[in-house]
């Protein structure tokens, strides 16, 4: 049995010259696991788009018809932060139905991984912050739909809150949301998740880790999930470009390492998503997202 990776063909999608989210990254990130022999080619999923209706567990028909149809209003479409094509809408539906079948893997497994997701600043009836809807709202609230799970723990290690999910699940006992992130980044306008933890600017890998180390264990004896979802952003590294904290690429793969062997030694499924992550070397951004499917290979190996 082998580590499952969701990868997304078509993931790639051009964008404007001078547009700087680098979505390039997802296919350069895949090239590096192969290449580097994280992974091999029979490990390998690729997802298909999901039902309509299973956006719409999160997000309003309106806001969906709307997207996919490609007539959002400027300003909408200004706030999320990417231009809109078809190609885009194909690519944002493949990366739900990626954290759809990374879950699904994750039950049957106990972990899978993600080679793209974490867009957990969209919120019901609205994208922000380059995240159009929410793989990490809508893929738990498939697997409660479908009856596969009962209580879900989401795990948002990125460095920015993530509003979004907080938002969706703020009234739902059987999602509990915990955010790890830097307290003077965005979102300007910070939700309610079940646990926030607001970290310094300029934390390091050590302090990074010793607040982790304490609130995690204590997080998954209160909840004792079904299933875990782990937003694993690289956006907490010292050289991010919209990052404020200060962990470096040591300090990350101790991270995924620890949230990895954490929740599996406990017996817990856990379904990786990669994240947020910005630099204008895409090379070194994907390397640094290449940590946790390095994590994920060697606590897997030792289970």
């Amino acid at each position: 049995m082998s580590l499952p990776i969701i990868y997304h063909p078509h993931y790639v999608t051009p964008l404007p010259q001078g547009h700087r989210f680098p979505m390039a990254k997802f296919g350069i990130l895949y090239e590096i696991l192969l290449a580097e022999e994280v992974i091999q080619p029979q490990q390998v999923h690729q997802p298909e788009p999901p039902p309509r209706e299973w956006l719409e567990l999160v997000h309003t028909p309106a806001y969906v018809q709307a997207y996919c149809e490609g007539t959002l209003d400027a300003k909408a479409q200004r706030r999320i932060g990417l231009p809109w094509s078809e190609q885009l809408v194909h690519r944002t539906c493949l990366a739900i139905g990626g954290t759809i079948l990374t879950a699904k893997l994750a039950l049957e497994h106990g972990l899978a991984c993600n080679t793209a997701g974490g867009t957990h600043h969209a919120f019901p009836d609205y994208g922000a912050g380059f995240c159009i809807f929410n793989d990490l709202a809508v893929a738990p609230s498939v697997m409660l739909h479908l009856g596969l799970v009962n209580q879900i723990l989401v795990v948002d290690l990125d460095v920015h809150q993530g509003d979004g999910t907080a938002f969706v699940f703020q009234n739902d006992p059987r999602v509990f949301t915990f955010s790890m992130h830097c307290g003077e980044n965005f979102p300007g306008r910070k939700q309610n998740s079940d646990l926030d933890i607001p970290l310094p600017r300029g934390l390091d890998d050590d302090g990074y880790l010793q607040i982790l180390a304490k609130q995690l264990p204590e997080v998954l004896r209160e909840v004792k999930p079904d299933l875990v979802f782990y937003d694993a952003g690289v956006d907490a590294h010292v050289d991010d470009r919209l990052g404020k904290l200060a962990l470096t690429d040591t300090g990350l793969y101790r991270r995924d390492r620890a949230v990895l062997s954490t929740c599996l030694d406990q017996g817990y499924p856990t379904a990786c998503v990669i994240g947020g992550g910005y630099s204008d070397n895409l090379h070194q951004l994907a390397q640094r997202h290449s940590l946790l499917h390095r994590a994920a290979t060697t606590v897997f190996q030792s289970l």
